[in-house]
């Protein structure tokens, strides 16, 4: 009989139900487990669902029952895939499941920037607008969409329905090529001239050790546009130190973040001194946890766990 432990079953709203699989079963969840209580835990496990808890070589190598680690989520960073592949354990991600609710909470982000709602709201609570005596008053920044360039960096779901949202406010939209790549893809710019003539800079990339830091200050330095900065993929992308010296410099306009590394940041982290700004918008990582999202992750989730048991497996990122 197959032995399923949930390790972080917090990690989804309490209002997405969570349907067991349709063979026989153990199943055991937990709200959350650190990586210290992994092991434990997990003793005995044939299936792992994880969320973000880091799944390391000696914990593989101390759970010899275990044969499928099912994510409930897309990224794997926090798995060691090549322990993973050395013991035997598929891995099996969540793939196409917020295509509509990452790019909203995108451009979510990108208008309230673009027009300066936080400020504007934050100053009619603080009484500006009596105290400026008009119909209207005109303390922050406000900006059309229409006819600016929205660079996107990821062609992938997401970054392709950022594209066609883009499209649908007007905007001039490309696509960046991968940093250092020696060749431009067709429907790509190269990752440099993207840079210099971006009006809003969209973030969906994966966090590799090719994608980390991959915007810094030598890329903020060449930002002739001062753009508005939108990272709702991953933590590490962006350099927040680095962002934090480019608000200081003028060299972008505004940034919306809805990703850190760690999460949570600590109190004293730069992010959180970023977030007390008036052109800056971080949101706790909720991009993609649309009900709708989470509820179709919850199904893709069992279903991969049912389809590796049947012998069909699938989403495999470690087979």
């Amino acid at each position: 009989m197959q032995r399923i432990v949930f390790l972080e079953r917090d990690t989804l709203a309490p209002a997405v139900r969570v349907r067991r699989p349709d063979f026989a079963h153990d199943w055991v969840e937990f709200p959350k487990t650190k990586a210290s209580e992994v092991v434990e835990r997990a003793r005995g496990a044939t299936i792992l669902i994880v969320n973000k808890v880091n799944i390391g070589a000696e914990t593989f190598a101390a759970l010899p029952d275990l044969r499928l680690i099912a994510m409930a989520a897309t990224g794997t960073d926090c798995i060691d895939k090549q322990a993973a592949a050395a013991h035997g354990v598929a891995v099996a991600n969540i793939r196409g499941y917020a295509t509509t609710a990452v790019p909203e909470h995108t451009f979510a982000l990108i208008l309230a920037l673009a027009r300066s709602i936080g400020p504007y709201r934050a100053g009619v609570l603080a009484g500006e607008w009596q105290q400026a005596a008009q119909f209207s008053y005109f303390s922050y920044p406000i900006i059309d969409l229409a006819g600016r360039r929205l660079a996107v960096f990821g062609s992938g779901s997401l970054g392709g329905r950022v594209a066609e949202l883009g499209r649908a406010f007007g905007m001039d939209v490309v696509f960046a090529e991968r940093k250092g790549a020696c060749d431009v893809r067709p429907g790509h710019l190269a990752f440099d001239e993207v840079i210099e003539t971006a009006d809003v800079l969209s973030l969906h990339c994966p966090l590799t050790a090719e994608t980390r830091g991959m915007i810094a200050i030598p890329e903020f330095r060449r930002m002739t546009r001062r753009p508005i900065v939108v990272n709702t993929s991953r933590g590490g992308l962006v350099d927040e130190v680095d962002l934090e010296h480019a608000l200081d410099q003028g060299l972008v306009s505004a940034a919306g973040l809805d990703v850190t590394l760690p999460e949570p940041p600590p109190l004293d982290a730069p992010i959180m001194r970023l977030a007390r700004r008036p052109n800056v918008i971080v949101t706790p990582h909720v991009a993609w946890a649309s009900i709708e999202a989470q509820q179709v992750l919850a199904d893709q989730m069992i279903g991969n766990i049912e389809a590796f048991v049947a012998g069909s497996p699938r989403n495999l990122v470690v087979g």
